[in-house]
């Protein structure tokens, strides 16, 4: 029974993150401003590295994790490059 509940709460949490994921692709098209889209981008790859994670708990392989370990450095690199060009509007100094 318990293996079967495990599968239904993993099953139920991978369709709310493609939902969520929708809904923030919907905030980035249509966001009013350019900080409404970087958040919604933020939350975007978080959704993404937990459906990873879903993923690689469901097939029980560590590619899964890997890869969303490696989205998560990613994402937080391209935040912050993003967040660095709304403030001074350049990346590089």
């Amino acid at each position: 029974m318990s293996a079967a509940l495990l599968t239904a709460a993993v099953t139920l949490a991978q369709l709310m993150l493609v939902v969520a994921m929708g809904l923030y692709i919907f905030r980035m098209v249509r966001g009013p401003r350019a900080q409404d889209r970087v958040i919604a981008l933020d939350a975007f790859y978080v959704c993404g590295m937990l459906l990873l994670v879903t993923l690689g708990m469901r097939t029980s392989s560590t590619l899964y994790f890997e890869a969303s370990v490696i989205i998560a450095l990613l994402g937080f690199a391209s935040t912050v490059a993003m967040a660095k060009f709304l403030m001074r509007g350049e990346v590089v100094e």
